[in-house]
């Protein structure tokens, strides 16, 4: 196997075990995951369409992020309960699938090779996390991962039974 099948991989499981979690969360998007607060059900979906474009199109490509109005709400980690401080679910739910589908066909474009190529706009001191093409399609599908325990903790307070997946 070659290392841009596994990115391929990661990025479908990462996205199918994500977005499990969430399809039945739109009448509880802003059910925070603990009593103290954390990254509800609509912040996460946000935050990581926001973080994916940021890493893919800024930092990866050079381009503008088609998301970047988005930063004030989902790029920290301010949340609050209110569900007019954000985009309505089914938007940033779209959001989060349009970036994620974007990035799996700009891997598909690539070859192994291509994985090397030095990314156009590596932040300054992050050159071993977004260095590379390989690097920055790896960190999103890791990203994706890393907000997962969010998602079951805020299908666990809005009540909602437990998923394996």
């Amino acid at each position: 196997m070659q290392s841009i099948d596994l990115i391929r991989d990661n990025l479908k499981k990462s996205t199918e075990r994500v977005l499990a979690k969430v399809e039945d969360m739109r009448d509880h998007g802003v059910v925070f995951p603990t009593p103290n607060g954390g990254g509800h059900t609509i912040w996460v979906l946000g935050h990581l369409a926001y973080i994916e474009a940021l890493v893919i199109r800024e930092f990866m490509l050079g381009e503008s992020n088609p998301l970047a109005e988005w930063k004030s709400v989902f790029d920290g980690s301010d949340t609050t309960g209110e569900a007019t401080d954000y985009p309505p679910f089914d938007e940033v739910l779209s959001a989060c699938r349009e970036m994620r589908e974007w990035t799996t066909a700009r891997l598909d474009s690539l070859s192994e090779d291509d994985l090397d190529e030095a990314s156009a706009n590596t932040p300054e001191g992050f050159e071993d996390t977004f260095g590379t093409y390989r690097l920055c399609l790896q960190f999103v599908a890791d990203h994706w991962y890393m907000h997962r325990g969010q998602m079951a903790d805020a299908r666990r307070a809005a009540g909602l039974h437990r998923m394996w997946l």
